[in-house]
This record gives structure tokens, C-alpha cells and sequence, in this order.
């Protein structure tokens, strides 16, 4: 796969994700879709923005979004294609009501469900294989940080989740850095720390591929993000959008976030 040398930030088209959790209900799911697309307006020509609803409101919120440029996406999704797997729903399902976009390896699923790095690396291999895009979450606890295994851990879960992968198709990856101890805390890393995990996780996709497909895959920040420290952490060259949480489920403040990495954006690309 060759990809182009002269990639830079300008060229890589800023990501937005809106991740739902476990919240919302079938009257506010797709009434929060429809006020996002209202918010959001034409900043979603410039930024590939997609919301991830809960899996039994894919389908209104699917609805809600009509043709607006906003792309729909689940929380999880299973390694298996098919058969005696209760609870789990497939890529295959997933794609057939209109998700084109999953989370891989989220740290909640991580902690709450035992998803290790192998159960990680299968999702993502059975996503891209089955034709979904997929948002790639890798972080560390705040145990890790405090004993100066940030980046050990980091790079450990990107090299088990990339093992299988191609490098053609991390065209349809978006690795999230997501620093645990950030998420749902309001707690957010400062704009030196993302910074500073952003270039480790583009160094480590130089070494797992090469220099030129490292400076063109999308590295987001996952963590605590919203309208107020957006400006903050998406100014640096090496961060390319976000993957929200609490801030998702109020459409002004995500419509902000999604501006914010818009200002930057390139009216090009796919959603």
C-alpha cells in the first residue's frame, strides 16, 4: 500500500464521535439525533461525525438522521460473524440497519466486560473484514500512568489490536486515545499530555507500518472532551478530533466540539 509522504494534519480530515454509553431513551434517542443534526449544520462538511447510540435505538436514530452527514456507528460489536452467541449482536447485523462504524476496545468494555487485547484485536479483524469503519480505543489507568507505564501500556494494546491489520485498511481506522482516569470524571489530560500520547501512538504506527501511513491515520482524543476544552486540546497539529462522552448528549455542546475541529477541516471524504 503506498501511502502519500507530504500527509499532514491539513490532509487528515478531522474526526467527531458521539458516544451515547448507556444512556437515552426511544423518544430521546432519536430526538437527541435529530437536535445534533440541527447543531452540527454544515460543520459536518468538513468533519466526518458520527453518533453511537445504544444498540436498541440503532434503528429510530437511524430514522432521525435521514440524509443529514451524520454517520451512525455502535458501541460494540461482535467477533463472530454469526451463531450461538447470545447478547452479541454482528457486523453483518450492524451493517444491514444502517451503522457503517463501531467502538473497538472501548476501556469500559475492557474493564466491565474482561475484554482483553486478543478479544480486541478479533473485534477490529472481524469489523474491517465485515466492511465497517472502526473508532480503536487504547488508554491507560491511573494506576499505569502513576507507576510510568503510560505509553508501554498504550503501545501494547495498539500493537495487539493492529497484529492482524492491514496497512490498506487502516484507511478505516480512527484510533482514540482515551487516558481511563479522564473518562467520565471531568477530569481531562491537559493539552501537553494528549499531545504527548498522540506523537507516541503515530511513532508506534511508523514502526508497526511506516512513516508515511502513520502521518495519515486519525488519532482522536478520548477523554473528558467537551465545549470548553476543545479549542485547548484540539489545537495541536497531531490531534484530530474527538470521541465524546457526556458532552454527546447535549447537542449545542457537541455541535461545538464538532465546529472546533472543523475549523481545520477539508470539505473531502466519506462519513
Amino acid at each position: 500500500m503506498d501511502w502519500p509522504a507530504s500527509y499532514t494534519r491539513g490532509m487528515r480530515r478531522p474526526f467527531v464521535g458521539g458516544n451515547w454509553k448507556m444512556n437515552t431513551g426511544a423518544e430521546s434517542a432519536p430526538a437527541l439525533a435529530a437536535a445534533t443534526v440541527t447543531e452540527v449544520g454544515d460543520a459536518a462538511r468538513a468533519c466526518d461525525v458520527v453518533v453511537f447510540p445504544p444498540a436498541c435505538f440503532l434503528i429510530p436514530v437511524r430514522s432521525a438522521l435521514g440524509d443529514a452527514a451524520v454517520g451512525l456507528g455502535a458501541q460494540d460489536v461482535s467477533s463472530e460473524a454469526n451463531g450461538a452467541h447470545t447478547g452479541d449482536i454482528s457486523a453483518e447485523m450492524l451493517k444491514e440497519i444502517g451503522a457503517t462504524w463501531a467502538i473497538i476496545g472501548h476501556s469500559e468494555r475492557r474493564r466491565d466486560h474482561g475484554e482483553g487485547d486478543h478479544v480486541v484485536a478479533q473485534k477490529l479483524e472481524m469489523a474491517l473484514e465485515s466492511g465497517l469503519r472502526a473508532v480503536l480505543c487504547v488508554g491507560e489507568t491511573l494506576e499505569e500512568r502513576k507507576a510510568g507505564q503510560a505509553h508501554q501500556v498504550t503501545a501494547r494494546q495498539l500493537r495487539a489490536a493492529c497484529a492482524s491489520i492491514r496497512a490498506e485498511q487502516m484507511h478505516d481506522v480512527v484510533i482514540a486515545y482515551e487516558p481511563v482516569w479522564a473518562i467520565g470524571t471531568g477530569v481531562s489530560a491537559t493539552p501537553q499530555d494528549a499531545a504527548e500520547a498522540h506523537r507516541m501512538i503515530r511513532r508506534e504506527l511508523g514502526i508497526l507500518y511506516s512513516p508515511e501511513l502513520a502521518q495519515a491515520v486519525r488519532i482522536v482524543y478520548g477523554g473528558s472532551l467537551n465545549a470548553a476544552n476543545a479549542a485547548a486540546i484540539l489545537a495541536d497539529p497531531g490531534i484530530d478530533g474527538g470521541l465524546i462522552g457526556g458532552a454527546s448528549l447535549k447537542a449545542g455542546d457537541f455541535a461545538q466540539v464538532v465546529r472546533t475541529a472543523a475549523a481545520r477541516g477539508q470539505p473531502q471524504g466519506r462519513h
